[in-house]
C-alpha cells in the first residue's frame, strides 16, 4: 500500500461551497450517494430507501453545549473561553483566547455575572487547555452557566455571530448527553419524520455517545501524518449497543454509523476492548475496520483527520473522486452542508 502524506488530503474548494446557514428542512440537504459504481445525486430524506430491514444505524446523542464564554481581565482586557470538559467540583477545562495571559490564581469576569478562577495549565503545566473553577452568587453548576451565559461554539469557518437558528439546528433533534463543543454533523439532517420512516422499514437504531472536541477543527500540520498528536475525547458505548451490535451482525445486517464521530467511538471500542474512556485513535487509509459497513457523513476539511478517516473507511481514489464531483455539482460543504453515503472497502 502507498505512503500517504499530508498533501495527498488537500482539495481546492471554492469558499462560497461553506454552507453558512442549514437547509430550510433538515432532510432537505443533498446527499450524494458514493455506494455504486458511479456517484448518484440524491435528496438526505431518500436514505431509508438506499437500507434494509435489519440494519442497524447507530448515532452519537451528545448534546453541544453553550461552550464559548465572553469575560474580562482584572485589568480590563477582553478573553474568550471554549470550555473543551466539565470535570467535578465546578471545574472546567477550556482553550482561552486572549493578548496576554493572565496569572494563575487570577480572577476572569464573565459576562452574564459570574466568576471563573485560573488554576493552571491542563493537563499538565504544559498543556495547551486551561483550567478553571467557575463560582457564580447562585451556586449554579458549569452546565447552567453555560446555558445561561453561554453562546453556541460555531466552527470557525461560519462566519456570523450564533442565533437562535444555530441553537435549533447545530443539534441533533436525539441530543441527549451534554458535552460536545462541536455538533456530530452528519445526524443534523435526520427529523423525526425521518426517523419514523426508518423503524417502519425495519432499519434498527441504536446510540452511542462521543463528546465531539474543538480538536476536530484543527487541520494537521506535519506533511508526516505518523508524526501527528490526536486531541482526546470522551466516549461510552453502552450494553445495549455493544448487544444491537452483535444482533445485527448474527443476523447478517449492516452496521450505517452515522457521522465520524460514531466510527471513532465504535472502532475505539473495538480496538481497547473498553467501552468507556478517552480516545485518541487516529484511523489513516489501512486501518481494519472492525464494526462499520456503512457510513453517513458530510464532507470534510482538506487536511484533516477526517478526510483520512473517509479515506481509509471507503478508499483514497473513490473518496477524492466523491469530492470533485461534490464541487463539480456544488454540493454544500462542512457542518452546515450536505451529506454522502459510503460503503466500506473491501
Amino acid at each position: 500500500m502507498r505512503n500517504f502524506s499530508l498533501s495527498d488530503f488537500d482539495f481546492q474548494l471554492p469558499p462560497e461551497l461553506v454552507a453558512q446557514h442549514p437547509a430550510p428542512e433538515r432532510t432537505s440537504s443533498r446527499l450524494l450517494d458514493g455506494t455504486g459504481p458511479a456517484p448518484i445525486d440524491r435528496i438526505f430524506k431518500t436514505l431509508p430507501s438506499l437500507l434494509r430491514a435489519g440494519d442497524l444505524l447507530v448515532f452519537n446523542d451528545t448534546r453541544v453545549v453553550k461552550a464559548r464564554l465572553f469575560g474580562e481581565k482584572p485589568t480590563g482586557g477582553k478573553l474568550e473561553l471554549l470550555v473543551e470538559r466539565v470535570l467535578a467540583g465546578h471545574e472546567v477545562v477550556a482553550h482561552m483566547k486572549v493578548s496576554k495571559k493572565p496569572h494563575i490564581g487570577t480572577v476572569l469576569q464573565m459576562a452574564g455575572g459570574f466568576r471563573a478562577t485560573l488554576m493552571g495549565r491542563w493537563p499538565d503545566a504544559n498543556g495547551a487547555l486551561f483550567h478553571f473553577t467557575f463560582e457564580s452568587d447562585a451556586g449554579e453548576d458549569p452546565y447552567a452557566l453555560m446555558s445561561r451565559c453561554g453562546h453556541v461554539p460555531l466552527p470557525p469557518y461560519i462566519e456570523h455571530t450564533d442565533s437562535a437558528e444555530d441553537e435549533s439546528r447545530y443539534q441533533t433533534v436525539f441530543a441527549r448527553v451534554p458535552g460536545a463543543v462541536a455538533a456530530p454533523t452528519a445526524a443534523l439532517h435526520f427529523d423525526e419524520a425521518l426517523l419514523a420512516e426508518l423503524d417502519a422499514r425495519g432499519v434498527q437504531r441504536a446510540n452511542v455517545t462521543l463528546h465531539v472536541g474543538a480538536g476536530t477543527f484543527q487541520p494537521v500540520k506535519v506533511e508526516n501524518i505518523a508524526e501527528h498528536e490526536m486531541h482526546a475525547e470522551r466516549y461510552e458505548v453502552p450494553v445495549l449497543t455493544q448487544q444491537a451490535i452483535a444482533d445485527c451482525k448474527a443476523r447478517g445486517g449492516r452496521v450505517v454509523a452515522v457521522g465520524t464521530t460514531t466510527v471513532r467511538t465504535l472502532e475505539s471500542w473495538a480496538r481497547s476492548g473498553e467501552a468507556t474512556g478517552d480516545t485518541r485513535i487516529f484511523i489513516t487509509p489501512g486501518f481494519a475496520f472492525a464494526h462499520v459497513d456503512l457510513l453517513v457523513t458530510n464532507f470534510h476539511l482538506p487536511k484533516s483527520t477526517l478526510m483520512m478517516l473517509v479515506s481509509a473507511f471507503a478508499g483514497y481514489e473513490r473518496v477524492m473522486a466523491l469530492y470533485a464531483h461534490a464541487i463539480r455539482e456544488r454540493y454544500r460543504f462542512f457542518s452546515y452542508g450536505d451529506a454522502m453515503l459510503l460503503v466500506r472497502q473491501p
